[in-house]
């Protein structure tokens, strides 16, 4: 009689711990710095230690400007106006990013904060807090890859229309630079070192969201330049 309740207890238990495990792998906030010395806040979950995790996160730099992504988060009761205290308080410019799943106090902050003039609301209109100031329409598929990696190149839909374009596959040259160099190298031939070095582009923010609050911060940047 005994052997069904411990299998049961051992199931429980383990279920425990897993939960317990997966929770201590979120970490609540996170954050990058981006082009023009802005700072994203990635928060997963919003906390009451909010202002804490902001220090401790915060780099070094000179910033002009916060993105709070609060893209998919929860957050604790009664911790949003804590976080929104201490944003207004910061006096920069601020935009936040929302989309369907911000729910609880990470929605009441972002709604909040949008409501006191604080920042910008940027993300799907399926947000249930209040409709964003710039709407951006992305999959969720999609999105769930540009929160782990705002850099992810979606793949390209091809048109109906080159279905017929196929045949002439076989006659493109698809011989890259580097091929070209390295054939060059091989036959003898000097490479030209006279020209100068390109300094490599930055990558580009291919996520929707991040890439318009990217803008919005350059726009300002541009209509406030600094005063040396």
């Amino acid at each position: 009689m005994t052997r069904p309740f411990l299998s049961l207890f051992i199931i429980v238990l383990a279920a425990q711990m897993a939960v317990g495990a997966n929770a201590a792998e979120t970490v609540p906030l996170t954050a990058s710095l981006l082009e023009n010395d802005v700072l994203r806040l990635r928060v997963a979950h919003l906390t009451g230690n909010f202002a804490e995790e902001f220090l401790a996160a915060q780099p070094t730099n000179r910033l002009d400007g916060i993105v709070l992504d609060l893209r998919s988060a929860d957050g604790d009761k009664n911790a949003a106006a804590a976080a929104g205290d201490f944003l207004a308080d910061k006096k920069l410019p601020l935009v936040i990013l929302v989309n369907g799943q911000t729910r609880g106090a990470a929605a009441t902050l972002a709604v909040d904060l949008r409501m006191a003039g604080d920042g910008v609301l940027v993300g799907s209109t399926n947000f249930a807090g209040k409709s964003p100031d710039i709407a951006v329409m992305v999959s969720g598929a999609d999105e769930i890859k540009f929160l782990a990696d705002p850099f992810f190149i979606p793949t390209a839909t091809k048109p109906a229309f080159t279905a017929g374009t196929n045949d002439f596959t076989e006659y493109v040259d698809h011989t890259s630079e580097a091929d070209l160099v390295r054939k060059r190298i091989k036959d003898g031939e000097e490479e030209d070192t006279t020209s100068p070095r390109v300094a490599p582009a930055q990558p580009v923010i291919r996520d929707p969201a991040l890439a318009r609050a990217v803008d919005l911060f350059k726009a300002l940047a541009a209509l406030h330049p600094a005063r040396g």
